[in-house]
């Protein structure tokens, strides 16, 4: 009796030490749909389909992916037949990313955000991402008139601006002039989460401009999908 406990003890810190170690080894992606004129797409990574016909302007959540460098691959949903598009992604242990298709279908292509998880207690973060390919150059600012994020230009990424948490106005100007391109009035942003902002679409045709609030806090990595593991994952 002694004899089996042990060893039922000594499975448990194997499966312990295992998972932990597993865990390490993982970083975490998601995939953002910023193309205008792209249909929805599936996304294989290393031939394996982990995101199922997602549309312009929607993300996926967070899944499991082992570090090193990946092949990710974007088709029109449903049709494998020819990629709209196809590179590596290297990811690190440990980090989280938000990978983008931007551009205009003709000239489509990748940008990988790395996204933060830390934020001091009582604050809030925020980026801004300018994913509209025919906007111009934009401030961010509040409207009582400071500028927050200057000279944002098409594919830039800002860096994280950390804020007391709380309700903002702000307005997209062209940059360096006050007129306005869009407000985002009332914009709560909660104490202990990060926000990236992402300005999509179109300025001067359909689908219009418009801004999308994306949350970067994490989910915990018990409770998200895997992938490069075996199997599919539908992370939608």
């Amino acid at each position: 009796m002694k004899k089996l406990l042990s060893l039922v003890l000594l499975f448990m810190l194997f499966l312990t030490f295992t998972g932990t170690g597993f865990a390490e080894e993982m970083a975490m992606v998601r995939v953002l749909h910023a193309t205008p004129d792209a249909p929805g797409v599936d996304v294989f990574v290393n031939e394996e389909l982990v995101v199922e016909n997602i549309e312009f302007k929607d993300a996926s959540d967070y899944l499991q992916l082992p570090a090193g460098s990946h092949k990710v691959e974007i088709y029109a949903a449903g049709d494998t037949t020819s990629a709209i598009i196809s590179e590596q992604l290297a990811v690190s242990r440990g980090e989280a990313y938000t990978v983008s298709a931007i551009g205009q279908l003709e000239s489509i292509r990748l940008t990988t955000m790395l996204d933060e998880q830390e934020v001091s207690e009582g604050n809030t973060k925020i980026r801004v991402a300018h994913f509209s390919p025919d906007a111009p150059a934009v401030d961010i600012a509040t409207d009582t008139g400071d500028i927050l994020f200057p000279n944002a230009a098409f594919s830039a990424v800002t860096d994280y601006l950390e804020l007391p948490a709380g309700e903002y106005n702000l307005e997209i100007r062209a940059a360096g002039t006050a007129d306005v391109v869009e407000e985002l009035t009332n914009l709560e942003l909660k104490e202990g989460m990060i926000y990236t902002a992402v300005a999509t679409g179109l300025l001067n045709a359909e689908p219009e401009f418009d801004v999308i609030l994306l949350t970067d806090a994490m989910p915990t990595p018990e409770d998200m999908p895997k992938t490069g593991l075996g199997g599919a994952s539908d992370i939608r």
